[in-house]
């Protein structure tokens, strides 16, 4: 198998005994992942007994994707099927012959396991994540801390590679930012690979790319990181970035709480407190019955001694009883008439509001650093539905829209945009306030009952 210099650099930095994190991006037809799958086959077979991880974030593509290009790599390499190793599908993993195992892995981001406890038993040697922009950081750091298994046996150090293409996120922030101005933490590379650097890709592929839309071309094909952003999308990443660092915006006012409500299975219940243009993160809870979530808001808004009629709650599913049982509240109507008649509904209204004040660097958010993350992702999508249509009232994404592009609900985001509702100044009618009655049979009470 012939390698290409950027390649070979690629491997020598895992063979190495100095570099623990490396990534290999920058651009499509590189050869990223037939690095990563190289160097798992290579190591599995080279050291008996040892296991290693290949990851993505769906399990699926991984399947449909990267496994192709490890069967592609061990073609190559001549290795064999039952005669080398043997695959079993159902549990996603490859045996090898002489004891060592490829453990193949879903890595995305569910609520049922928000600190990736399925990752804790592991014990690993080595590991590999293609289109590592598309995890969560917490799902890099954690798979990174169960890289320990026989390294001392064979004079190993911990050596996990993510490849990807330029992406705003956390692979910006942690690999290239620092590469650029020359900052990288030690144990930390960064390799850019264009289809340029590759002297073996079909001459069709790079036609393809020039064919791209200019925002797709500059990323895939010049490796722009720092590439026009989607003309949809409504705040700039730096904005965005600064949400963590704005210490010039102050509080004051009548302090309010926005929350995104979800029951077991259901996405993340999320709260945040607002004082002024300053937000914390208050409440983030993956699994909640409706019982915890009644109790739980509660004392919250006893906590900060916020009233009632500053709280607002999502509309849809539980969030629509929430009131009956903290009358006073406010519920939030997504789909309701917005207060401008700029806009196709109240959440799209609310929704560039926040982006406004995000761009104007006008809102501070507190958080732990997972949650920042995931902030910063969610904020990447918050687009517009149609930039050209000038004579449409403007209009956000479908929550399906951004769930696709997240691999997860937007649940920090909705929270947020929630937030703004008190900003809008909508009129009474859009105010209501929901009380319940003494002669009220309070709906699906069971819920609260922390019942199915």
């Amino acid at each position: 198998m012939i390698l290409s210099a950027k390649q070979t650099k690629c491997l020598d930095l895992l063979e190495d005994k100095i570099t623990t994190e490396i990534l290999f991006g920058g651009g499509a037809g590189g050869g990223k992942s037939i690095v990563g799958c190289y160097f798992i086959l290579k190591c599995a077979m080279k050291y008996p007994g040892t296991r290693w991880v290949i990851g993505r974030n769906s399990l699926k593509t991984l399947k449909e994707t990267t496994l192709n290009t490890l069967f592609q790599v061990m073609k190559a390499q001549g290795v064999k099927v039952n005669l080398h190793y043997r695959y079993n599908d159902n549990r996603s993993i490859i045996l090898f012959k002489n004891g060592s195992e490829i453990l193949l892995k879903d890595l995305g981001f569910y609520p049922s396991d928000p600190d990736f406890d399925e990752l804790g038993s592991l014990e690993i040697t080595g590991a590999f994540v293609d289109e590592c922009n598309q995890i969560v950081q917490k799902a890099w750091k954690v798979l990174k801390s169960r890289i320990r298994y026989k390294l001392d046996e064979y004079g190993l150090i911990p050596k996990i590679v993510g490849t990807c293409n330029p992406s705003k996120g956390w692979v910006y922030t942690d690999f290239f930012k620092p590469f650029v101005n020359k900052v990288l933490s030690a144990g930390k590379a960064f390799i850019q690979a264009l289809v340029g650097d590759n002297p073996y890709i079909s001459k069709h592929y790079k036609e393809n790319l020039l064919s791209l839309d200019k925002a797709t071309k500059e990323r895939l094909l010049h490796g722009n990181w720092d590439y026009d952003d989607d003309p949809t999308v409504l705040c700039s990443y730096d904005a965005i970035c600064d949400c963590f660092t704005n210490d010039h915006v102050k509080g004051g006012g009548n302090k309010r709480v926005s929350a995104d409500l979800a029951m077991q299975g259901r996405d993340k219940f999320i709260a945040g407190v607002w004082e002024g243009g300053i937000c914390k993160v208050a409440i983030d809870q993956p699994k909640s019955t409706g019982k915890s979530i009644q109790d739980d808001l509660q004392a919250l808004i006893t906590k900060h001694n916020i009233g009632r009629s500053n709280v607002i709650a999502d509309s849809d599913g539980m969030g629509s009883y929430l009131s009956s049982y903290l009358s006073g509240i406010k519920e939030f109507h997504g789909n309701a008439t917005a207060n401008n008649a700029a806009y196709a509904n109240l959440k799209s209204e609310c929704a560039y509001k926040l982006a406004e004040k995000i761009n104007k660097r006008e809102i501070k958010i507190i958080c732990t650093e997972d949650q920042k993350q995931c902030i910063i992702d969610e904020l990447g999508c918050l687009k517009s539905d149609d930039v050209d249509a000038d004579e449409k009232k403007k209009r956000i994404i479908k929550k399906n829209e951004m769930k696709e592009l997240l691999s997860r609900s937007p649940d920090y985001l909705d929270m947020l945009i929630m937030g703004m509702f008190f900003e809008v100044k909508l009129p009474p009618a859009d105010c209501t306030i929901v009380r319940s009655s003494p002669q009220r049979k309070p709906t699906y009470g069971k819920y609260f009952e922390g019942k199915r």
